[in-house]
């Protein structure tokens, strides 16, 4: 080996080494995330027990509650699609529990056509997760008062809206009617670290590949 060839050598080791061991990093980045996706199912499948008199944001999301006492007819749709089926709205109702207090609750969705359907209110038992999504960006269309649609779940401007505590269950069952439950689940929480892995293993295959390329160069003229 010439000594010209020693210090591209060493760059491209050097180079190689790094982008490896951010790839392994990425890795081990997602079996920790795995990992808490694990437990995030496994809270949102857990036996539902009775809603908190004060949950909170943070140390209650996903947590499985049920409730009792009637939906109230006053809601504000959320605009949504739905693979296969087409637009639709989220139906976010206002319920009163039996205690007297006021929440909301996403029933579910409700196909575009018949969203100005009598809607089934009143008397019921409500099962589902606690849940405080995280909707809404600097993108986002302020709700159009003509059409009543809203376009994105923002618990604290929905609760002000409707005159509500700012306590958010999804319904994973039925509540009555057309409206089809869209139940919490862990698909919309972020899980990209699978594909900073490859990127920063690709990119380290492309850099010792052209370390190689370069001192086979370096070779060629010194020979």
């Amino acid at each position: 080996m010439t000594r010209r060839m020693i210090i591209p050598l060493l760059i491209g080791l050097l180079g190689g080494a790094i982008l490896i061991s951010l790839g392994l990093w990425q890795v081990q980045r997602l079996a920790w995330k795995q990992s808490v996706l694990a437990e995030i199912d496994a809270r949102i499948a857990d036996a539902p027990i009775p809603l908190p008199a004060a949950p909170d944001p943070e140390a209650d999301r996903y947590l499985p509650v049920t409730a009792t006492g009637r939906f109230t007819g006053e809601h504000l749709d959320v605009l949504v699609s739905r693979k296969q089926i087409g637009p639709g709205v989220r139906v976010v109702e206002v319920f009163e529990t039996t205690d007297a207090r006021r929440i909301l609750v996403d029933r579910g969705f409700l196909r575009q056509d018949v969203r100005n359907a009598p809607r089934v209110s009143g008397p019921a038992s409500v099962e589902g997760n606690l849940h405080w999504p995280d909707e809404v960006d600097s993108y986002t269309p302020t709700p159009d008062a003509t059409t009543g649609l809203w376009f994105a779940r923002d618990v604290a401007a929905m609760a002000e809206a409707l005159n509500t505590e700012a306590t958010f269950i999804v319904a994973r069952r039925p509540t009555g009617g057309e409206i089809e439950p869209m139940p919490v689940d862990s698909s919309g929480i972020p899980n990209d670290h699978m594909n900073y892995a490859i990127t920063w293993f690709s990119l380290a295959a492309v850099w010792l590949g052209m370390t190689a390329y370069l001192l086979w160069r370096i070779r060629q003229r010194t020979v």
